[in-house]
C-alpha cells in the first residue's frame, strides 16, 4: 500500500479551471504508474486519466480528452490533475491511485492504493 494525499478539490463554475495534486511520500514514486479516477453520486468509479512511471505515457479518458492535462514531478513524488473548461458533469470525487502495473490503466481494478478523495463541483 502506498499512502497518497489528494488536494485542490473545490467548487467552479462551468468553463472555470481546477488543478488537483496528489503526493505520495515514500522512495517508491518513480516506480509507480499513477492515475486519478472518479467518482459521481449514484454512479460507479470511472477512469479519468492515468501517467506512466516516467511520465511518458498519458492516457485519458474520452470524456476529458482536450481539457484535462495529467503530470507527473518524481522529484517531488506528486502527480497533478490540470482540468480546464470543465462541466457541471464533470462533478464528482476524484481520486489519486497508485498501481505497480504498467499496462491496463484505464481500468480502476489496476490501482493498488488510493487517496482519500477530493470533491470537484462544477456549477452551472
Amino acid at each position: 500500500q502506498v499512502q497518497l494525499v489528494e488536494s485542490g478539490g473545490g467548487l467552479v463554475q462551468a468553463g472555470g479551471s481546477l488543478r488537483l495534486s496528489c503526493v505520495a511520500p515514500g522512495r517508491t514514486f518513480s516506480t509507480l504508474s499513477m492515475g486519478w479516477l472518479r467518482q459521481a453520486p449514484g454512479k460507479e468509479r470511472e477512469f479519468v486519466a492515468a501517467i506512466s512511471w516516467s511520465g511518458g505515457i498519458t492516457y485519458y479518458a474520452d470524456s476529458v480528452k482536450g481539457r484535462f492535462a495529467i503530470s507527473r514531478d518524481n522529484a517531488k513524488n506528486t502527480v497533478s490533475l490540470q482540468m480546464n473548461s470543465l462541466k457541471p458533469e464533470d462533478t464528482a470525487i476524484y481520486y489519486c491511485a497508485a498501481s505497480r502495473l504498467h499496462y491496463g490503466l484505464t481500468f480502476a481494478s489496476s490501482f493498488s492504493s488510493w487517496g482519500q478523495g477530493t470533491q470537484v463541483t462544477v456549477s452551472s
